[in-house]
């Protein structure tokens, strides 16, 4: 995707689908941004939110705790991530058990980052799953969730070519997966060449784009260096000179945002996954542009 005019979308052929993610909270401050950014959302009735898992599940326990007081204090459908990282399989077949039990139904299933960081050597635990295919398939041996994986348009940074990664996402599918949500990214050519080899393999199932407003351009510049996201140079020339200038800069990550979901809609998608960064105020305006509106609020006739 090249830069464009911002312009109203046409009519989608079927109604705008979302999603939100989010991650579990380190600090009371940041639960009461959490909270807010969740209950600022809700009312666009998404498809479901889903809550982060650190690697070696090291936020195990304030995952789960916001997976549960999602399901106890709102409507919304929690998806709760779970990897394959530093755990024995009945350490995770626990997990997944705990959430059966507090009322989960969806689960997205992951590899995870190396134990030692993103640049390491993964390596599976002697006594758990060893990659994202097998812990789908114990996913479903223990309970009717429905699974949602991870795809990525330019390719794993760890994958040897994008054929090879698509393999990886064919064997996920085999195993039971029913939808896979892919790495951000900016170009929108990307995905769509990417549908088109992965439609090629037979694999038929949902590939939602996820989207990240840019809060924070350095930010997201580095973390795609690690994940094998390209930055245009049209993005990167959005940005220059706004380190300092917050205000300006969420202008602008919205304006870009907003351009690149309208050109997916006008393409001919119609359903979007989110990455929030726990903050609601970009993507509710995106949303807005989509033509999703709060359902809490009543219309005058």
């Amino acid at each position: 995707m090249s830069p464009m005019t911002l312009r109203p979308s046409r009519q989608a052929s079927s109604p705008i689908k979302v999603s939100f993610e989010f991650f579990p909270p380190k600090t009371p401050e940041m639960e009461t941004t959490l909270w807010a950014s969740i209950q600022r959302l809700a009312p666009l009735n998404p498809q479901f939110v889903s809550v982060t898992y650190g690697a070696g599940g090291s936020t195990r326990e304030r995952t789960h705790a916001t997976v549960s007081r999602i399901v106890t204090e709102t409507h919304l459908k929690p998806a709760a991530h779970l990897t394959c990282v530093a755990a024995t399989t009945e350490e995770v077949d626990g997990v997944i058990r705990s959430y059966w039990d507090a009322g989960v139904r969806h689960i997205v299933a992951l590899r995870g980052d190396p134990f030692a960081g993103i640049g390491t050597a993964y390596e599976p635990h002697p006594g758990g799953y060893r990659q994202t295919c097998d812990l789908v398939a114990g996913i479903k041996a223990i309970g009717d969730f429905e699974v949602s994986v991870s795809a990525y348009p330019e390719k794993h940074p760890e994958a040897a070519s994008l054929d090879s990664d698509i393999d990886v996402l064919k064997a996920k599918v085999d195993c039971g997966a029913d939808r896979a949500i892919t790495q951000f990214f900016f170009d929108n050519d990307h995905y769509f060449r990417y549908l088109d080899r992965v439609r090629a393999r037979g694999i038929d199932i949902p590939i939602v784009p996820g989207i990240v407003p840019v809060q924070n351009f350095k930010q997201t510049a580095n973390f795609a260096a690690k994940t094998g996201a390209s930055i245009p140079d049209w993005l990167a020339a959005r940005f220059e000179g706004l380190d300092n200038d917050v205000e300006t800069r969420k202008l602008v990550a919205a304006a870009v945002a907003a351009e690149q979901v309208i050109d997916l809609v006008d393409r001919g998608v119609n359903e979007f996954h989110f990455y929030t960064m726990n903050r609601a105020d970009l993507v509710y305006a995106i949303c807005h542009l989509l033509g999703l509106r709060d359902q809490s609020v009543k219309v005058a006739a």
